[in-house]
């Protein structure tokens, strides 16, 4: 058996997870609220993390007086459609708080959360743990607002070929050159 060896860079980092949990039953409150989160995370164990990260602001239910009722990993039902995403989050810069949406095109909605991590990182300083994705949501062609996403609409949409080198003809073509090839055509 060949073992392969994959590039970390084709991998997806983000992974979408759905977390439904609750504090734990107690005399006083015997049926807890039951929450579900859809949350983003390299990992299962991050996306737990997370899950009480959010429940303790909102209802002071910790990791320690709570429960997991379910965690499982949400797939796109078309990976191999090119999408428009819009993503709407909250980050902490070095000053504020500050609400944001962004728009990206990707074939995955992990794969446009990363871009919006890598972008936030670049753009913003935006530590990871200091974003919170309030929403995400496909979107149609009109409903974009971005430029850079919307150059990319459109049915007649064509690339330009940057060289066009001619081909030598078939008596003038040999597998070894004494000079490089010239690459640049006027």
């Amino acid at each position: 058996m060949v073992k392969t060896i994959v590039d970390p860079s084709l991998q997806a980092k983000m992974h979408q997870y759905h977390i439904v949990g609750r504090a734990a039953p107690t005399q006083k409150n015997p049926v807890p609220k039951i929450y579900r989160m859809r949350l983003f995370a390299k990992n299962a164990v991050l996306a737990k993390s997370r899950f009480w990260y959010f429940m303790k602001k909102m209802n002071k239910a910790k990791k320690s007086g709570g429960e997991l009722l379910a965690i499982n990993e949400l797939f796109d039902p078309k990976p191999n459609k090119v999408n428009n995403y819009g993503i709407w989050l909250r980050y902490e810069s070095r000053t504020n708080t500050h609400n944001m949406y962004k728009e990206y095109r990707d074939v995955t909605i992990n794969g446009a959360v990363g871009q919006m991590y890598m972008e936030m990182a670049g753009r913003h300083r935006a530590h990871p743990n200091t974003i919170q994705i309030i929403n995400t949501a496909v979107l149609k062609d009109s409903e974009c607002k971005r430029s850079h996403v919307q150059e990319m609409h459109g049915e007649g949409l064509k690339y330009p070929v940057i060289r066009k080198v001619p081909m030598v003809s078939k008596k003038y073509r040999t597998t070894f050159k004494a000079t490089r090839p010239n690459t640049f055509v006027h």
